[in-house]
């Protein structure tokens, strides 16, 4: 079962690296964190937007987050749960928004980190940008990777969270990301953080992906699929509606939280311009089914804070003008 949700990484780094190839995305490292990128199989119109959908989007959210850190001087953290072969942290790292950020933590299975650390370490480009040579190390048998900014920890999400999350600090304003399928304890990260969460002035935020609404038939054979690919999914059985899955923060005590499908995404928050853009890259004939995916798969984000600002509340993906 392990290795079925590992290969889920695969199958993520691999849409990425596609839907950069065609230019939904621009990430000039997405290629050197994918095993034998000559390999992939490139991917049908239906799979690079739902990628361009998913990965848009939460970095809108990650970004604009911290652009209202930065307008109140502050930095912040972030914290990614199956970070897989993300490259979040060096396309911020390379841009104008690095001095906001503080620490940049990354968990996943040992073998997935393993297989990053050892990119991390061969190409330049990714660890030139981690800071002093000196300061860099490996740990753990070469599964963790450890910089002043950015750490790759290996862990178990079914082991003790107290255990697992101990290196991790909690500064004023913290950001933990839970991608949808590799990980069982997604509830349980949420309630750590919450009940972790101290300090005047503090600021959490969340952000969940995943799929949703299994209930449906559609959703069944979607349901059926991963399962027979034996990779269960048992954090996302209790979401039904996208009403529902803002329930996921609310019950563990934030302040608030709101939910998009993909397919509303697309729809109303991608800029006109953009959208444009987009549909001139590929024929795209799958649009019915298309829309049955994207309406299964959302994105959640919340905040909790200890002295609420009402500028906070206006963090969200902004509408389509």
């Amino acid at each position: 079962m392990d290795e079925a949700i590992r290969q889920t990484d695969s199958d993520a780094s691999g849409s990425r690296f596609c839907a950069v190839q065609k230019g939904y995305l621009n990430d000039p490292y997405a290629s050197l964190l994918v095993q034998r990128p000559h390999l992939i199989q490139p991917r049908p119109p239906l799979i690079n937007i739902g990628t361009y959908l998913r990965s848009s989007a939460l970095d809108g959210l990650i970004f604009q987050f911290m652009d209202i850190a930065a307008s109140e001087n502050k930095k912040c953290q972030i914290i990614s749960f199956g970070a897989g072969s993300d490259t979040r942290f060096w396309r911020i790292e390379s841009s104008d928004r690095q001095s906001t950020l503080s620490h940049y933590w990354e968990f996943d299975f040992a073998e997935i980190t393993t297989k990053k650390a050892m990119a991390i370490k061969k190409h330049m480009s990714l660890n030139s940008l981690l800071g002093d040579p000196s300061q860099i190390s490996l740990s753990h048998g070469g599964t963790c990777l450890h910089s002043p900014k950015y750490q790759l920890l290996s862990l178990d999400m079914r082991q003790s969270l107290d255990a697992l999350l101990k290196p991790v600090t909690l500064p004023g304003l913290s950001f933990p990301i839970n991608s949808y399928t590799r990980f069982y304890k997604s509830n349980a990260i949420l309630q750590w953080f919450a009940n972790h969460f101290t300090g005047p002035g503090a600021t959490l935020a969340g952000v969940v992906y995943e799929m949703f609404m299994l209930n449906d038939p559609f959703g069944r054979v979607m349901l059926n699929n991963m399962k027979a690919r034996n990779v269960p999914l048992p954090g996302v059985v209790p979401y039904t509606s996208k009403a529902s899955l803002p329930s996921r923060f609310i019950n563990r005590g934030f302040s608030w939280a709101k939910a998009l499908d993909l397919h509303e995404i697309r729809l109303k928050y991608v800029p006109q311009e953009e959208s444009d853009r987009i549909s001139t890259l590929e024929m795209l004939d799958e649009i019915e089914e298309m829309d049955l995916v994207l309406r299964h798969y959302a994105i959640t984000w919340s905040l909790l804070q200890t002295d609420p600002s009402e500028y906070w509340y206006r963090w969200g993906l902004p509408p389509r003008d």
